[in-house]
């Protein structure tokens, strides 16, 4: 199973892979145009490691706190994967998991599991 994680609320857009026993990950700079191109960030980070956006199965995004354009953009192009791909997706925030000590991207989709994130369920933070 080939999970996909994205984080667009903290100082760098994050996404990272997690297939069977490989992690691969990047960061991009946060700007205005980068969530203009969000899908071909994306797209060009799954090539790499050679795969497609049909290869994953599951989306795990952080839904807040952090930039409304940025969330906006991010939850938008995640429904349309869902939509279009059948990938399903889960929203979680960082204060989800406050209690945890080994807080790490790599843990998300365990911690999701651990805590009931529903999956397809969006309720963003935003800050101003």
């Amino acid at each position: 199973m080939n999970k996909l994680i994205i984080d667009v609320g903290s100082e760098k857009i994050f996404l990272m892979i997690i297939s069977n026993a490989s992690i691969y990950n990047i960061t991009h700079e946060n700007t205005k145009i980068n969530y203009e191109k969000l899908t071909i960030i994306i797209n060009d980070f799954l090539s790499s490691k050679s795969m497609k956006i049909t290869d994953i199965n599951e989306i795990y995004i952080n839904q807040g706190s952090g930039s409304f354009a940025g969330i906006r953009n991010l939850m938008s192009v995640v429904k349309a994967f869902n939509v279009a791909k059948n990938i399903d997706y889960y929203c979680y925030n960082l204060d989800d998991f406050k209690d945890e000590n080994d807080l790490n991207y790599e843990n998300i989709p365990n911690l999701c599991k651990k805590y009931k994130i529903k999956k397809n369920l969006i309720n963003p933070i935003y800050i101003s």
